[in-house]
């Protein structure tokens, strides 16, 4: 069964659940008890799991006394980590865990780059819940970008990732994992403000546009002879280290170096930096401030 089938299942259980109990009746008030889900599609690379321990621990310090949860999109990480006996929940058993532990507010923040596909899942499942009216409110947050100031705020941040000692002349590449969906179009868009100001910096997806094989021709075109890669994903897991900077002959890395391009591969998600994960924890803050 796909994962996406399996989510709509999922969906449709909630949805049953619904008509065999009816929509909660009113009954006394309960107290109320603010929590704060953490949404990630997950990575079961040991090495990832600083991005996401820098993530909370930043959410943590801005907002004291708020619990927070975390929840993983990706069934096939989460059973690679349950086999190791680390177990992560769903979102829907997250929230299913949080409704029994009497929380009556919920912030979900979504940790995707984009509103793509597994974010738009993520907005189903908050609208199922909101219809089993068990919590008084459940909210969810805007991905890393969704505004012109979200845009803004990467920006700087990209600029302040960008390793010290590379030269003007070299290349940064920023390596997004991409998607079908129309909102893939986020990472050109980034890239067209990102050049507004440095011209050798580029943005390139692994599954969407622009490809590696169009950022070839466009760093050959400015007679490139060095570009640093850096993955623009929250964690430097498996994609990062093999379809970015892989040895086999379709990375982003083999590929561009038989371009006579020497690349230099940046092993560090986005979530390593604060700059970044300043954004997602300020959507978390819109989200509290929606709860109210």
């Amino acid at each position: 069964m796909t994962a996406r089938k399996v989510h709509g299942f999922v969906l449709f259980a909630l949805f049953c659940l619904i008509s065999m109990n009816g929509f909660a009746s009113e009954g006394p008030e309960k107290p109320r008890k603010e929590g704060i889900l953490l949404v990630a599609f997950g990575s079961s690379e040991q090495t990832a799991q600083v991005s996401f321990a820098n993530i909370d621990k930043k959410v943590k310090e801005a907002y004291p006394g708020i619990p927070v949860r975390w929840a993983y999109t990706s069934h096939i990480i989460r059973e690679k980590l349950a086999k190791h006996g680390k177990f992560l929940d769903s979102p829907e058993m997250a929230l299913a865990k949080m409704q029994d532990q009497k929380f009556t507010h919920v912030a979900v923040q979504s940790l995707h780059n984009i509103g793509g596909y597994g974010f738009h899942d993520l907005s189903r499942t908050i609208g199922a819940f909101k219809l089993m009216n068990e919590f008084e409110n459940v909210v969810l947050g805007y991905p890393l970008m969704s505004s012109q100031k979200d845009m803004e705020q990467v920006t700087a941040a990209v600029k302040v990732s960008i390793p010290a000692e590379r030269s003007k002349e070299d290349a940064v590449v920023l390596v997004g994992y991409g998607t079908h969906h129309p909102s893939n179009a986020f990472y050109a868009a980034l890239m067209f403000q990102l050049q507004l100001d440095d011209p050798n910096i580029f943005v390139g997806t692994i599954e969407g546009y622009p490809e590696v094989n169009l950022l070839k021709q466009l760093l050959l075109r400015k007679n490139i002879k060095k570009a640093y890669l850096m993955p623009f994903m929250s964690v430097a897991g498996a994609h990062a280290k093999n379809d970015m900077a892989g040895d086999e002959k379709d990375s982003w890395v083999s590929i561009l170096t038989k371009a006579g391009i020497e690349c230099k591969p940046v092993l560090k998600g986005t979530a390593e930096y604060d700059e970044y994960v300043a954004i997602w924890v300020d959507h978390v803050g819109e989200s509290l401030k929606r709860l109210k």
